[in-house]
Formats: structure tokens, C-alpha cells, sequence
């Protein structure tokens, strides 16, 4: 069982500063992370394409992102840096098809995100259970991702390294159980899943191998679809660049909260979007 490391601690700008990967001078694209992503599906096309672009604007080097054949074209036209490809699909999400070429592709990149409005089926869940079984980089588990897992949890400690970063009614479907301390439900479902947990809401908690920390940034505005998704491409990203999953996950909800800050004073938090906050990251990263 895994030990947890106390006490709760905030995360703060002078922490980024220290953790945040440093850019240096005789590198290439490939030295910031290859990532790979799989996401989307008929109705969710949007959801694939704010993952990659948080994922981008965080600076990973080189991002591919895998779509069911029948959504290619259009998660292909709304995405130019990152690199997107058609996988076999069945009504309109992943089937098994998909797990050779994944599994090739997963086998040379840095880290990995699934679930994000991918669908809920037979296909996605042995996928998303292929990827959790064979991949030695880290893996986001978010959304659809979480959800076809619903009743795996064998399925989750058997993964080498995995964020898991349910909302409150994924937390549920995981297995995870509330009581007054919303720090301790999360410390309880890394002991029992081995995984770095990063639960949303207001004040988001993270609890991982090197301890447990809390985001006090962030706003009711960013409360809409697709905020999710920009957060699971910025964690992924990091990862990718070579943070530990604990830091990958707490810095994430930092930069991801700090630019839904930005975007609430600018525009508001009715009229902000997820959009808003992908953009707002270049000053926020600045």
C-alpha cells in the first residue's frame, strides 16, 4: 500500500517557478516531450481538440492525437501543430482494432492521455485497458477514461504510472467514498489504486508518491465543458517534459486555475471559455 506523505501543502508561484521545466538552448523539438492522446469520438470532437491544444500551449514538443476514422476530419481541421491520425473506430468511438497501432505508437512516446470524450464501450474500455497494461510511460486517465474503468480497479493498480483525475461523480464510479475530509476520500483512493489522484472542484486536491497538495486558484467560471480537457492536455504535457506525476498533476491544476483567474478578470466568469483559457496560458507560462 502506498505511504502518503503529509502535510497538505499549497501550491504556490514560487513552487512553479521551481518546477517548471527550463527551455535550454541546444535542444530540439524531441527533448519536450512526444505525447501521445486519445480522445474524441461522434459528438466529442471538441473535447479531443482543447485536450491538445492545453497540451501545446504547456509546451510539449510533439503531440499526435488519435481520433476515431469517422471524426478525423474534423478533429484534423480544427488542430495545426499537433499531429492528428485516424484509428478504426465502431459507431463512432475506438474499437479493439485500434490497440495494435496504439500500443506501436504508445511504445515510442513520453507520456499518454485517454478519456477525453472518447465514449463510453466495449471498444474504448479494451482500449483504455490495453494502453493501462502495457504502457512504461505515464498515463492520464480523465473523463470516459475513468469511466469505462468503472468496476477495473484491478485493472488501475496493475498500471505503471497513472494520474487519475476524476470530478466528483467520477471519484464515485472509482470506488472512492466521501466523508467530512475530501483529503483524506483522495488519500484513501491512491492507497488503493497506486495512482497519483488529482480530484477537481472547488480547491482542488492532489495526492501522490511525494505527498499531497492543494490548488486554492481558480473560479466558478471555468465550471463548463471542456475545462477538463485543457487540464488533462497541460498535465500531460509536463509529464512529457519530464515532471514526476505528483508535480505534473499539482502544477497543472496551478497553471490551468491561475488562467481561468486571467480569463475571469478580462472577460468575466459568465462569458469566459475554455478557449479563453488555453490563450490565457502564454502569459500565465510567461
Amino acid at each position: 500500500m502506498a505511504k502518503i506523505a503529509l502535510p497538505l501543502l499549497e501550491i504556490r508561484k514560487e513552487t512553479v517557478k521551481k518546477w517548471l521545466p527550463k527551455r535550454k538552448n541546444h535542444t530540439h523539438k524531441g527533448d519536450y516531450g512526444k505525447i501521445l492522446l486519445l480522445c474524441g469520438s461522434v459528438g466529442f470532437t471538441g473535447a479531443a481538440a482543447l485536450a491538445a491544444m492545453g497540451a501545446a500551449r504547456s509546451g510539449a514538443g510533439l503531440i499526435f492525437v488519435g481520433v476515431p476514422q469517422s471524426v478525423y476530419p474534423i478533429v484534423a481541421g480544427k488542430l495545426t501543430e499537433p499531429m492528428v491520425f485516424p484509428l478504426p473506430d465502431q459507431d463512432g468511438k475506438l474499437s479493439q482494432e485500434a490497440i495494435a497501432e496504439i500500443l506501436e505508437r504508445l511504445a515510442a512516446c513520453d507520456a499518454c492521455l485517454i478519456g477525453c470524450g472518447l465514449g463510453k464501450s466495449e471498444g474504448t474500455y479494451q482500449v483504455t485497458k490495453a494502453v493501462l497494461e502495457h504502457a512504461d510511460c505515464p498515463v492520464v486517465l480523465d473523463a470516459d477514461g475513468i469511466n469505462v474503468m468503472q468496476g477495473h480497479i484491478d485493472v488501475l493498480r496493475r498500471a505503471k504510472n497513472l494520474i487519475l483525475t476524476p470530478h466528483d461523480g467520477e471519484f464515485l464510479r472509482l470506488g472512492g467514498e466521501f466523508g467530512c475530509n475530501r483529503l483524506a476520500a483522495v488519500q484513501k483512493l491512491h492507497c488503493a489504486t497506486g495512482a497519483t489522484v488529482l480530484l477537481k472542484g472547488y480547491r482542488t486536491l492532489i495526492c501522490g508518491k511525494e505527498g499531497c497538495f492543494i490548488n486554492r486558484c481558480g473560479n466558478p467560471g471555468m465550471a463548463r465543458g471542456g475545462s477538463g480537457d485543457v487540464l488533462a492536455g497541460i498535465i500531460t504535457s509536463l509529464l512529457g517534459q519530464g515532471l514526476s506525476a505528483t508535480k505534473a498533476a499539482a502544477l497543472g491544476a496551478y497553471l490551468h486555475g491561475q488562467a481561468g483567474d486571467v480569463c475571469a478578470e478580462l472577460l468575466g466568469e459568465h462569458a469566459m471559455l475554455p478557449t479563453d483559457m488555453i490563450e490565457a496560458l502564454r502569459y500565465i507560462l510567461k
